[in-house]
């Protein structure tokens, strides 16, 4: 299920700045905003962090058991989280075609991760989250497709900015 509900946000995302030029994706609305491309990169990055840290866990024997929580808060744009800093987008000039090749990695390494778990271990296995404390491994990867919509509504909101539009 998570499968394809990540996948349709990923579209959505994706279909959000095609055709659009590298110079106004690279464009900040201001100066506290990120642009629309270090929106993206933030989601590769998060993608990766996710996927390199339940690698890992999968392989932690002292990897806890813990109660589902309450990610689908996760799209709520109503509450501000502050970025860890290991997902803070680079300010480098970047290319969609590049920025595309990273997404393309980071959603297979995360898919790659999934399919080498059992889902015993994804529910016998927790890891840290900054907001929501352990996770259980299972519920990491629909958090991924939450965290996408809840960038989408920003990356909407920054692409109308940049159009010019008042809010």
């Amino acid at each position: 299920m998570f499968k394809e509900d990540n996948a349709k946000i990923r579209n959505q995302i994706l279909q959000a700045v095609e055709g659009m030029t590298d110079e106004k994706l690279n464009q900040k609305p201001s100066a506290e905003e990120w642009s629309a491309l270090q929106i993206l990169d933030h989601l590769q990055l998060m993608e990766t962090t996710v996927a390199k840290g339940v690698s890992l866990e999968l392989k932690n024997d002292a990897s806890e058991k813990a109660l589902k929580k309450p990610i689908a808060l996760t799209a709520n744009r109503s509450f501000k989280v502050e970025a860890p800093k290991n997902v803070i987008p680079t300010s480098d000039f970047v290319t969609l075609e590049e920025m595309k090749k990273r997404l393309n990695d980071s959603h297979n390494f995360l898919y790659e991760v999934y399919g080498l778990a059992t889902p015993e271990q994804l529910a016998q296995k927790s890891m840290d989250h900054p907001v929501f404390g352990k996770v259980p491994l299972s519920q990491w990867f629909p958090f991924v497709g939450l965290h996408e919509k809840r960038h989408f509504k920003q990356l909407e909101k920054t692409l109308r900015k940049l159009d010019g539009e008042k809010e």
